[in-house]
């Protein structure tokens, strides 16, 4: 018997949300597709290519290294996602590294193909900008942080990026799978030490418990008050 093509297409990339399914069709001819292992480096920082890349499943990280060594990640992408879209623009070079942290697969278009396609999808374009958008207010609250919170409240402001990420009702919110203390640490400039630390300290205080896979915030609010109390001083 004969086997059944494997179906690809971007209809869960969130760039492609609302597109009719001829005109996608035309989008995807214009792609390749790549499946990456779990580890593997996807892009690397300063390299010279200007591919964009489309998640269609799977998870990545972007991370960025200091001249020691250290990691320093600043957020995970999953299936929708879009990544690379910098060099693709602007036709410089990388400005971060990204490895792949499961199995995942991306449809990825050429640079001359993206300019091309945006300038036919005018919706896409805009959406585009939404997320360049995003972008940057997510790095000026980042940047924020870093200059005027303490270790401990940097660990706060990162519970309250991941609740919102993950399920939030009224006052209390739910992050799964539980945070790795090294990845928390990375992203917030500290050490997972500080991060076991604040984690103990919120679970005595009731404001965080751990059960199985998830890490449940009992008072957002109060998490949020602890946060806004230092930043800006």
């Amino acid at each position: 018997m004969a086997g059944t093509a494997e179906v690809r297409t971007l209809s869960g990339v969130t760039l492609f949300s609302g597109v009719e399914p001829a005109r996608l069709q035309r989008i995807e001819d214009r792609c390749r597709w790549h499946t990456f292992s779990k580890d593997e480096q996807i892009i690397d920082r300063e390299d010279d290519t200007r591919d964009i890349y489309f998640i269609v499943s799977g998870l990545v990280r972007v991370v960025n290294y200091s001249l020691s060594g250290r990691e320093i990640a600043f957020e995970d992408l999953r299936s929708g996602s879009v990544f690379g879209e910098l060099a693709a623009l602007d036709g410089e070079r990388r400005s971060a590294n990204i490895i792949s942290l499961a199995v995942t697969e991306v449809a990825t278009m050429t640079n001359t193909a993206f300019a091309e396609m945006l300038a036919e999808n005018p919706d896409v374009s805009m959406r585009l900008m939404h997320r360049l958008a995003q972008v940057i207010r997510n790095s000026t609250d980042r940047i924020m942080d870093l200059s005027t919170l303490g270790a401990n409240n940097r660990v706060y402001a990162e519970l309250l990026r991941l609740a919102h990420e993950g399920e939030l009702d009224a006052n209390t919110a739910v992050i799964k799978p539980v945070p790795i203390h090294g990845d928390i640490a990375s992203r917030v400039s500290t050490t997972r030490e500080t991060v076991a630390r604040v984690l103990s300290d919120l679970s005595k205080k009731g404001l965080v418990t751990r059960e199985g896979s998830k890490l449940h915030l009992h008072d957002v609010h109060r998490l949020q008050d602890m946060v806004e109390e230092f930043r800006g001083d």
